[in-house]
């Protein structure tokens, strides 16, 4: 009876802790679950907080003259002398507009030049920096990458201090050799800056730094100069960076408004990034249509490299199969 009961007591035992994990185990994955979807929840309040300025931008960029003038008048309206006045009154931020309305569109695309000539402007101004710059760091990054040493180390540590500078630094000194080079008033006071910046310089050298060696001298086992390394294995293998590097530099320029005011002198040569500071500031009516168009290229550009763009940050190394 006693071995009986006690071989019952260790069947009910093993029944119990058997069942323990389980059941932890399942209130665990609910607590995962549940701590997901809040991360999930927060994640989506917070990225639709952040998307409101631009969801308002695109829809009241539908709004009639009328409509705007009668919701955003009160923030744009002077006083006698010009200046601004206080707003006493709750303005009205409407997401959807009472009326579809496509005459702002008509006016900045069709009936004004301005818009064109200045998307244009700015098409001139800042596929010959994206593109010459880097080309010119797909070449350093490699020549660092190749080449160590103590004058290497100096070169890059230069490289470094001048691209942790805000540009506002340099643009005075850019200013005075632009004028010693008689440039100034010219598209290349601004392409050659441009060209010469060491930010894409300092993200593909550190990019190409994780390309293993042993790919370099299997190539030079098999008799590849340097040139075929570096096209046949450097770039290839570095495209994910370039193409990210690129994305970056496109948005960066297309947004640029110092450096057109300070070392162009005439108007007609400005990019569309002032030419929309002056809409808002003059036509405001038309400046939510505007900006939407703005906004398209650097959205065209990020979408169609955006795999690219995460594959040149999580790349860890290594040879792809």
């Amino acid at each position: 009876m006693e071995n009986k009961k006690l071989d019952d007591n260790l069947i009910k035992d093993s029944k119990r802790f058997a069942v323990r994990p389980e059941g932890h185990g399942r209130r665990k994955k609910i607590i995962r679950a549940i701590c997901v979807s809040i991360a999930t929840v927060l994640t989506a309040a917070i990225s639709l907080l952040f998307m409101m300025p631009i969801i308002l931008t695109i829809t009241n960029s539908f709004m009639s003259p009328t409509e705007f003038a009668a919701n955003y008048g009160a923030i744009f309206a002077t006083t006698k002398s010009g200046g601004r006045q206080f707003v006493s009154e709750l303005v009205n931020l409407k997401f959807i507009p009472d009326m579809v309305s496509f005459s702002q569109y008509a006016t900045v695309l069709l009936k004004s030049k301005d818009y064109l000539l200045k998307f244009w402007n700015s098409m001139i101004l800042v596929l010959p920096i994206m593109i010459f710059q880097l080309m010119v760091a797909a070449f350093a990054g490699y020549g660092f990458y190749r080449y160590k040493g103590k004058i290497r180390g100096v070169i890059f540590f230069a490289y470094i201090i001048l691209m942790l500078m805000p540009y506002q630094v340099t643009l005075v000194p850019n200013y005075l050799v632009s004028n010693w080079l008689g440039l100034l008033d010219s598209y290349w006071a601004i392409w050659l800056p441009g060209i010469f910046s060491p930010f894409s310089v300092y993200l593909i050298t550190k990019y190409m730094n994780r390309i293993p060696i042993s790919c370099i001298e299997a190539a030079q086992i098999d008799g590849a100069g340097e040139f075929k390394i570096f096209t046949k294995i450097a770039l290839p293998m570095s495209k994910g960076i370039i193409m990210s590097t690129g994305i970056l530099v496109f948005i960066d320029y297309w947004n640029m408004v110092e450096q057109p005011l300070i070392l162009l002198s005439d108007p007609e040569r400005y990019p569309l990034s002032v030419y929309l500071s002056k809409i808002n500031a003059g036509e405001v009516t038309l400046a939510f249509a505007v900006a939407t168009i703005y906004l398209i290229p650097t959205l065209l550009v990020f979408l169609y490299g955006e795999e690219y763009l995460v594959e040149g940050i999580t790349y860890q190394g290594g040879v792809k199969a």
